[in-house]
C-alpha cells in the first residue's frame, strides 16, 4: 500500500515538473561539485596543512542537503508553499537582524551567524523569500488597485538594505535591489514611481557617504578603483582578468591555474575565472548558456500562467538567478567592480547552496505543467 502510494506521488510529480528545467539544474549541481574539487584541493592541502579533500567533502555534503531542499520545496503542494512563504521570510528576516548583535566578522565584513557546526549567511537565504513576499504584497486583494502597495514593497526592501549596507555587503544590496525592480516594473508600475525610488535611494547613499565616511567609504573607494584603477587595489580583479586571458579557448588544463592559489576566496568570488583558466572559456560560455536556457524556459512558462503570484513570482526569481550571475561575471571579467558576489549552485559555500536550492526547488514548484 505505502509502496503504491510512493510510486503513485513519484509519477505525478515526475508527469508535472519541468524536466528541462529539473535537468539544468542538475548539471549546474554536478558542475559545482566537479569544480570544488578542482578549486579547493590544493588550497586545502598547501596552504591550509588538511586533507586535500577537506573542502570537496563539505561541499558534498551541502550538495546532497541542498539536493534535498530542492527536491522537497519542488514537491510540496503550492498553495501550501504560498502560505509558508511570509513565516519564513520572517525567520530569516529575524536571523540577518541578528547578524550584526552577535555574527561573526571575517576579513572586516560581518555577515554570518556562527552555529558551531557551520556558518550560515542568512540573506543567500532570505533572497527568495524577499521576492515572494514582495509579490504577495503586490498581489494582495486589498492592494491590487492602491499605489500604497509599491510604498510597502519599497519599505521592505529598505529594511534589508539598511541591514546589507551595515554589514557591509555592496553586492548583495545591487542584487536585491535590481530584482526588485524588476518585479515592480513586470507588475505594472509607471516608470515615474521607479525613478522616485532610485533617486530616494541614491540620495540615501550619497548621506552615509558624507555623513558616516569611516564607516561606508569603501563603496566610494571600491568605485574609484574600478573607475581608475591606478588609485586602489586592483589585485584581486587583475589576477581573475588575466587568469581567464591565459585559459583562453581550451584552458590551461585541470589543475594547472594560478588563480586559486594567488587570490583569496577565489572559490567562491571568483569561480568562473578558475574554470576559464582551468577549462577555457569554452566551458564558462557553456555555463553561461545554461543560465540562460533555465531562464528562458521559465519566462516562457510565465506565458502559459493565469494565476498573477505565479506569473510575477517566476519573473523575480528567473531575475534574481541571472542577475547574480552577471554581477559575479562582470566581477570576474572587471566590467563591475568587486562585490564578492557567488556564482548560484557552483560557487563554494553551504549558505550559497541552500540558498540557490530554496530558488530552484521554487521555480520548480511554479513551473509545473499542473498546478495542483
Amino acid at each position: 500500500m505505502l509502496k503504491n502510494l510512493f510510486k503513485f506521488e513519484f509519477n505525478n510529480y515526475w508527469r508535472n515538473i519541468d524536466k528541462n528545467i529539473l535537468f539544468g539544474f542538475l548539471i549546474l549541481f554536478f558542475l559545482g561539485l566537479f569544480f570544488s574539487f578542482s578549486s579547493t584541493s590544493s588550497l586545502a592541502g598547501e596552504r591550509l596543512n588538511k586533507t586535500y579533500y577537506f573542502f570537496f567533502t563539505k561541499h558534498l555534503l551541502f550538495t546532497f542537503v541542498a539536493l534535498s531542499i530542492m527536491i522537497i520545496i519542488s514537491a510540496i503542494e503550492t498553495n501550501f508553499l504560498k502560505k509558508i512563504i511570509l513565516p519564513c521570510f520572517i525567520l530569516f528576516f529575524l536571523l540577518l537582524i541578528l547578524v550584526p548583535i552577535i555574527g561573526i566578522e571575517v576579513k572586516g565584513a560581518k555577515r554570518w551567524l556562527n552555529f558551531y557546526l557551520f556558518r550560515l549567511q542568512p540573506v543567500e537565504l532570505l533572497k527568495p523569500f524577499f521576492i515572494l513576499a514582495t509579490v504577495r504584497i503586490l498581489t494582495f486583494e486589498k492592494f491590487k488597485n492602491d499605489k500604497i502597495r509599491y510604498l510597502f514593497s519599497f519599505f521592505l526592501l529598505t529594511s534589508i538594505i539598511l541591514l546589507l549596507i551595515d554589514q557591509p555587503d555592496l553586492g548583495q544590496t545591487i542584487l536585491i535591489i535590481g530584482s526588485w525592480i524588476s518585479v515592480v516594473f513586470v507588475s505594472g508600475i509607471s516608470l515615474s514611481y521607479i525613478f522616485g525610488f532610485f533617486l530616494i535611494f541614491l540620495i540615501f547613499i550619497f548621506c552615509i557617504l558624507f555623513l558616516m565616511p569611516d564607516k561606508f567609504g569603501y563603496i566610494y573607494n571600491r568605485l574609484i578603483t574600478f573607475l581608475d584603477p591606478t588609485k586602489g587595489d586592483n589585485f584581486q580583479s587583475t589576477k581573475a582578468l588575466e587568469a581567464i586571458k591565459q585559459g583562453g579557448l581550451k584552458g590551461q588544463g585541470m589543475g594547472e591555474g594560478i588563480l586559486k592559489d594567488s587570490v583569496p576566496e577565489a572559490h567562491t568570488d571568483y569561480i568562473i575565472a578558475v574554470v576559464s583558466e582551468e577549462y577555457g572559456s569554452i566551458i564558462s560560455i557553456l555555463i553561461i548558456t545554461i543560465f540562460l536556457y533555465i531562464s528562458f524556459r521559465i519566462i516562457k512558462n510565465c506565458v502559459s500562467k493565469k494565476d498573477e503570484f505565479l506569473k510575477l513570482a517566476l519573473c523575480g526569481l528567473s531575475s534574481l538567478l541571472i542577475f547574480q550571475t552577471f554581477i559575479h561575471v562582470g566581477v570576474n571579467t572587471s566590467l563591475l567592480p568587486t562585490t564578492g558576489m557567488t556564482l548560484p549552485f557552483l560557487s563554494y559555500g553551504g549558505s550559497s547552496l541552500f540558498g540557490s536550492a530554496i530558488l530552484a526547488g521554487m521555480i520548480l514548484n511554479y513551473t509545473k505543467i499542473k498546478i495542483n
